[in-house]
């Protein structure tokens, strides 16, 4: 069989997957209503649900597909890796409603942010304040109804006592990596290490690593086989969320569906920006300290910043690292625990999750 016929078959099967996701979380999610009949609260609920029934890449879900894929899971019996797909995608509909509360962000996915769209209503005398509230209580009722799912997935035999017991460790993991996120912004001292560091855990083993494991784990994975999918999840995400820093300062928005100044005016320190700070010096050390977060950094300013981390060769570091992360990922998937179609299916991803454009 050739490559570009095993491609056409496993986009064939991705499309399939995904549609069966974007469906079960529209009928979930059509079947809870709110429990009272206030129009405003029903507005919150249509919010919710449109943030997460019409976008996303549906990343996750995808790789706890092919996670149980490749432990042997076949066509037929596909449901419960579907369900627990679809339960990861709406715990992170919550975690992200709750990123941007507390990043104070504007656009998510090409529209306004969740705590932006209810701020909106002008019949809210304090509208921003109950725009960040009510957001962070549609965030957690995106995560309770995520329970719901998962339970209905895992219930009743050790594997999918196994998948939730990932799905936990999940959780605690990726909230440790954004109490991290936030730390890194009152530390002035923050290095590279710290930022990878922080990408580990609220990117890599959240993303990629657990989704991966999750699924597997349903279809009785062996020990050998989660520790495959560590091997190459690990690399991945990284290379996944390096490759999302380059895009929060040197994306399109009309394709990242973000605006480009966020991640500067927020003083994210990402290892792209610790790249920047260890080796800046003198006037671009000092353009950095006073326009990296600072929330009135207009276009003019930002392509100043821009310009600093091209010379100073951060952007060339974080590139290498996003191929070398890849590279090791792509060498993980030679393992023999991995059935060959999710292997190939894997690398296909991994092309597609590194390789994103400006």
């Amino acid at each position: 069989m050739t490559a570009g016929i095993v491609d056409t078959s496993i986009t064939g099967m991705t499309g399939r997957v995904r549609r069966r996701v974007d469906e079960l979380l529209a009928d979930f999610l059509d079947a809870r209503r709110p429990p009272v009949g206030d129009p405003d609260v029903a507005e919150g609920y249509r919010l919710l649900r449109e943030f997460v029934v019409e976008g996303g890449k549906r990343i996750r879900p995808l790789l706890c597909y092919w996670g149980w894929r490749g432990a042997g899971g076949e066509t037929p019996h596909e449901d419960r890796a579907v369900t627990t797909g679809a339960a990861l995608e709406l715990y992170h509909a919550g975690l992200l409603i709750h990123d941007d509360v507390m990043d104070g962000s504007e656009l998510r996915r090409g529209r306004p942010t969740i705590h932006r769209g209810l701020a909106r209503a002008p019949r809210w005398p304090e509208a921003e304040t109950f725009g960040r509230s009510a957001a962070i209580l549609l965030g957690v009722l995106a995560q309770a109804w995520a329970d719901e799912l998962l339970a209905d997935a895992t219930v009743g035999d050790v594997r999918g006592r196994t998948a939730r017991e990932l799905f936990n460790r999940m959780r605690t993991e990726v909230v440790t990596g954004q109490y991290l996120d936030i730390l890194a912004h009152t530390r002035a001292d923050a290095d590279v290490e710290q930022a990878l560091t922080v990408i580990r855990y609220k990117t890599a083993r959240y993303t990629v690593e657990r989704p991966l494991q999750i699924g597997a784990a349903l279809a009785g994975a062996p020990p050998a086989l989660l520790e495959a999918y560590s091997r190459f999840g690990l690399p991945l995400g990284e290379a996944f969320q390096l490759r999302d820093d380059v895009l929060g300062v040197f994306g399109d928005p009309a394709v990242t569906g973000k605006p480009v100044l966020d991640d500067l005016r927020e003083g994210k320190r990402t290892v792209l920006m610790a790249h920047a700070y260890a080796r800046a010096r003198g006037p671009e050390r000092d353009l950095l300290r006073t326009w990296h977060g600072d929330p009135g950094l207009d276009e003019r300013r930002a392509a100043e910043l821009r310009q600093v981390i091209v010379d100073t060769g951060a952007l060339d570091e974080v590139e290498e690292l996003i191929a070398l992360r890849a590279g090791q990922a792509i060498e993980a998937l030679r393992d023999q625990t991995i059935a060959p179609e999710a292997a190939r299916a894997l690398a296909v991803l991994t092309e597609r999750l590194t390789r994103r454009v400006r």
